[in-house]
């Protein structure tokens, strides 16, 4: 099918980081991270976190109060389980964590940018989960990684330090530490021992609250997708296929995606979390061609079945919206568009369209 060009959907940023192949985007890394670490060299990188997938228990020791002189610890537990995403070139942890003042769940994403040659590690807190923390940057160095990013605590500029140790061994070890005098010194906050519990990442846990929007999700799925080709002033046909997983509780999810246009499969993924105070769900994206950073997100909630999330974009150096909705949701099948508006919600052009359909 041709659009005439005068009537061509709008293809946003999103859609152009998606259709355009990578092409040596490097990212910003600390300048101190070539004194504590080492730039990875092995070309397979794809398997560094290969020790991490599977269940696991988790032993932690905080300090009380940060960055105050104090030598008062803390001491509790947690769980954590971990899975490959992105074909081994990122992966993911869903974290349960019982601090003695109330558990809570996190999640952690990586990714490796080959831009660069090391990994960035974000951070989303189940209570905050509306922004990821600032990532993290780094590599391995054998047994052991450190990943390095400059950060604020309690508004107080910070270097903040992540290092992974004996990742090989039955007991893996990680801790964060903290330096205000750039690099010179370290304060080392947390620590937390790793036991693992079943080789298989099993799902931790629903809890009671979660929101029930996105269940529909999970699972595996194959998908026929079409989208505005700008380029060629048409719209190309090509297949997907989707590994969607519930996190946080049920209050977030993660699907992996590999996409198979012709002469140039790729793979991204999608992380979603739910904002109980807003009732909306927030969806970022990662191209894994593009791994150096999130998009920002769309927001959005579901009402009579069908889940619409919004965001802002450029297009030509001008603002437009985009917009995200699921519709036709059943047990084993859903859609998906994706469309973008010049005139501030208007009117609205779709530039992609997908059906999901589940695989068994």
């Amino acid at each position: 099918m041709t659009n005439p060009s005068a009537n061509a959907p709008l293809q946003t940023r999103r859609d152009l980081m998606i259709a355009m192949a990578i092409a040596g985007v490097a990212s910003s890394l600390n300048p101190l991270f070539g004194t504590i670490g080492h730039a990875a060299t092995s070309s397979s990188n794809a398997r560094d976190w290969d020790w991490l997938v599977g269940s696991w228990d988790v032993w932690h020791r905080r300090l009380k109060e940060r960055l105050a002189g104090s030598n008062d610890w803390e001491e509790f537990n947690g769980k954590s389980v971990g899975w490959l995403i992105l074909d081994g070139w990122g992966n993911v942890d869903d974290n349960i964590v019982d601090i003695p003042s109330g558990t809570y769940r996190g999640l952690t994403v990586r990714a490796f940018d080959p831009a660069t040659r090391t990994w960035a590690i974000w951070w989303l807190d189940g209570r905050n989960p509306t922004q990821m923390d600032v990532p993290v940057r780094g590599s391995f160095d054998g047994d052991s990684a450190t990943f390095v990013a400059n950060d604020h605590f309690k508004g107080r500029p910070i270097i903040m330090r992540f290092r992974w140790l004996d990742v090989h061994s039955k007991r893996p070890h990680w801790e964060q530490a903290f330096s205000t005098d750039g690099g010179k010194t370290w304060e080392v906050n947390w620590v937390n021992f790793f036991t693992r519990t079943d080789a298989n990442p099993a799902s931790l846990p629903k809890l009671d609250d979660a929101s029930g929007d996105f269940d529909f999700l999970a699972g595996s799925w194959q998908v026929r997708n079409r989208r505005w080709d700008a380029a060629t002033q048409r719209w190309r046909e090509f297949d997907s296929t989707l590994s969607n997983r519930s996190v946080l509780g049920g209050h977030g999810n993660v699907g992996d995606n590999l996409f198979q246009m012709p002469g140039a499969e790729y793979r991204g993924v999608s992380v979603r979390s739910f904002d109980r105070d807003k009732r909306e769900w927030l969806s970022w994206w990662l191209d894994g061609r593009k791994p150096a950073s999130f998009t920002a997100p769309l927001r959005g909630s579901f009402k009579d079945g069908v889940g619409t999330l919004l965001g802002d974009d450029e297009l030509d150096g001008k603002a437009i919206k985009v917009r995200s909705q699921w519709s036709r949701i059943t047990a084993a099948s859903a859609h998906w568009e994706q469309a973008a508006s010049l005139d501030g919600g208007k009117t609205w052009q779709t530039n992609w369209v997908a059906d999901f359909a589940r695989r068994t």
